[in-house]
């Protein structure tokens, strides 16, 4: 999350009916390298979490398996030993949509900025607060815990020179991927005119893996929060 890359470096979960790798890659936003790093965990107090009907969660423990179910954002965060990796078949699509764009002449980067863990979210955040104070980083960067890419189903698409796909001169290639995505089971996450429910400034470059909820989710015009009837916005 953010709008460059840097390579030094919700509490509850709530569960919506659909259906890990231990390393993956992790980037920050503002420099232009993706890093690789072993998932850790880390011990956590306890959480709240929400489910449906058809969806219980036995013991009050999130099941990792259901991770296209999890919706984390400024009001609902994920505990620090929360740690799944890189959701396999997200992976397997993200590929697919890069070699796509690849294949159409977009100069897309094979590397991505995927799964992060607690312990590296809060390196990065605090980074961002030591250089921009609070206030700013919060509009672009989660705190630790409340970042998607903990739960191993967000990404950060790269341009070929490894920085956030963003810009003018990359216009064409984030509509295609804006109208595209939802094909390989992808959401733009952060939309521009949401920022007041999503918490955050827009992010054409960062997809939410969703699986079959994709495209009807993108019809909609939602966001994952609209979508869903789950409460957005600030922290609390």
């Amino acid at each position: 999350m953010k709008k460059e890359l840097m390579t030094t470096l919700v509490l509850s979960l709530l569960l919506f009916g659909c259906s890990n790798k231990t390393t993956s890659s992790e980037t920050t936003s503002k420099s232009s390298q993706a890093t690789t790093q072993t998932v850790t965990t880390q011990s956590t107090t306890s959480t709240t979490v929400a489910t449906t009907q058809n969806n219980p969660t036995p013991n009050g423990m999130a099941d990792t398996s259901l991770g296209l179910d999890i919706v984390v954002n400024k009001k609902h965060a994920l505990p620090a030993d929360y740690a799944p990796g890189e959701n396999p078949t997200a992976v397997a699509q993200l590929k697919k949509l890069i070699h796509k764009m690849q294949e159409l002449g977009y100069p897309i980067n094979n590397s991505y900025s995927g799964y992060r863990s607690y312990e590296y979210q809060t390196k990065l955040y605090n980074n961002y607060v030591a250089q921009e104070g609070k206030k700013a980083a919060d509009t672009y960067s989660a705190r630790p815990g409340y970042s998607e890419h903990q739960t191993g189903l967000a990404f950060d698409i790269l341009d070929s020179s490894g920085n956030l796909l963003e810009g003018d001169q990359y216009k064409d290639a984030i509509h295609w991927l804006h109208t595209h995505a939802h094909e390989y089971g992808f959401i733009v996450r952060f939309q521009e005119g949401k920022e007041a429910i999503t918490g955050y400034i827009p992010e054409a470059w960062h997809l939410r893996y969703v699986g079959d909820r994709a495209t009807d989710i993108y019809n909609s015009g939602l966001s994952l929060e609209e979508y869903f009837g789950v409460p957005g916005g600030d922290y609390e």
